[in-house]
């Protein structure tokens, strides 16, 4: 699996409004200047940092973006589940018991590996808090 720019852009982001937030609303036209990322795309994945329940907005000229819960709350798995489309490293490791996607469907006995390796990807990520990697930056 290869994770899009979607999920270290997201993160930064997060981490980004996480580091400034303090100061009030966080807009996107400051962080695509401190984080080098389109304003049209850091738009983009605030769409979907927000249906993720990661953070909230408010519009207007004193408007912006705010954490939506503190940031030792909400992990890198959780950016990574709001902005990427699958978090499985193959298709018959997305939940169903048969995957229908090869020749082996039903009888395939590597699924279980495939399953098992997006777990620990998702496990390892979920043990990445932002707070944490705030403290990481000093």
């Amino acid at each position: 699996m290869r994770l899009t720019t979607r999920s270290r852009y997201g993160t930064r982001l997060l981490l980004d409004i996480a580091l400034n937030e303090d100061k009030g609303w966080v807009n996107t036209t400051d962080i695509a200047r401190r984080q080098n990322i389109s304003q049209k795309y850091i738009e983009k994945l605030i769409t979907g940092l927000r249906r993720g329940g990661l953070i909230k907005s408010k519009r207007g000229p004193f408007g912006g973006h705010k954490l939506a819960k503190p940031a030792l709350d909400i992990t890198v798995g959780d950016v990574v589940r709001a902005l990427e489309e699958k978090v499985a490293l193959t298709q018959c490791a997305e939940g169903e018991p048969i995957c229908g996607e090869c020749s082996l469907a039903g009888e395939c006995v590597t699924q279980f590996v495939w399953i098992e390796a997006s777990n620990v990807l998702m496990n390892t990520l979920d043990s990445y808090r932002l707070g944490e990697l705030i403290s990481r930056k000093g």
